[in-house]
């Protein structure tokens, strides 16, 4: 058994967790109704994303849940191309030559993460990479939290180079809607934690 989280990280797996449910697909109306009734950020904590996390609880408790499937649709899946990509390598002009993938999968194998078999998404795409971090800062079945250090080489290595690009992305997509409160929070959530890495 590993120890309990410390209040801190467990909320920040808590919101690896969410981003990566969010990211594999759009919320039916029981998630939408979860996080609408989330309690509002504690008064102690960063005002940025504070404010980011009160507009996105309340863009929950008033989204249609149909209209949230058209919309993660138009954005992550549209017909020919979609809006933004939900791959890592995207936006790192990755090449063939020497693509992000190869390093992170070397990565995950080494942390003991890799890919469970049902799963046929490359490992860059986003929702694994913050699912990845989950595990990582969380620890579960069976293992214990990394190490801050084994965090902060993971996060700098896959996502720190990428993940803003993608946030502001994500933002900027003629079809956002809901997802536009998802990358103010998710820009929010990214500069605390490179911050919090370049400090440790």
């Amino acid at each position: 058994m590993h120890r309990p989280l410390a209040s801190e990280e467990q909320a920040r797996a808590d919101f690896y967790a969410l981003f990566a449910r969010l990211m594999a697909s759009a919320p039916d109306a029981k998630l939408l109704d979860t996080i609408a009734i989330a309690g509002e950020f504690p008064p102690d904590g960063d005002p940025a994303l504070a404010r980011a996390w009160s507009d996105f609880i309340a863009a929950a408790a008033v989204m249609d849940p149909e209209a949230l499937r058209e919309e993660y649709q138009a954005l992550f899946e549209g017909m020919g191309a979609a809006e933004v990509s939900m791959y890592a390598a995207f936006f790192l002009g990755a090449t063939a030559v020497d693509h992000p993938r190869v390093l992170l999968r070397a990565d995950l194998a080494r942390l003991g993460l890799g890919a469970a078999d049902h799963v046929s998404e490359p490992e860059d795409h986003w929702a694994l990479l913050f699912d990845a971090m989950r595990v990582l800062v969380a620890g579960g079945a069976g293992r214990a939290s990394a190490t801050i250090e084994e965090q902060r080489r993971f996060y700098q290595s896959h996502l720190q180079p990428g993940v803003a690009k993608f946030f502001h992305a994500m933002k900027a997509a003629r079809s956002a809607n809901f997802y536009r409160r998802v990358a103010d929070l998710g820009l929010a959530f990214e500069a605390l934690e490179t911050e919090s890495f370049r400090r440790d």
